[in-house]
């Protein structure tokens, strides 16, 4: 019982941290400018297995979304519009 209220705990600790984040960078949908879309996907795309591809996309995404999520995976729900953006198959189009 006391490893699941620490771990309880932490999970929303870790989500407070999180939306302060979110919230000191200012990520969502329109967050960006256009010139800042290159820089933004290189650093979301430098762990990538396939560098270039996802570079590609990420920047397709962010010139419609003008928003790339922080890090280099994760944290999708930062930017809806480059989160929910799924190719026709229905899979998700931005890394």
């Amino acid at each position: 019982m006391k490893a699941l209220s620490m771990l309880l705990a932490l999970l929303v600790l870790s989500m407070l941290a999180t939306e302060a984040f979110a919230r000191h960078y200012q990520y969502g949908n329109g967050s960006l400018k256009l010139y800042q879309c290159p820089k933004r996907c290189k650093k979301r795309c430098s762990k990538a297995r396939k560098t270039e591809e996802c570079k590609f996309f990420c920047n397709k995404c962010c010139r419609t979304c003008l928003c790339v999520p922080p890090g280099t995976f994760g944290y999708k729900y930062l930017c809806p519009c480059y989160n929910n953006w799924k190719t026709k198959r229905g899979g998700p189009k931005c890394p």
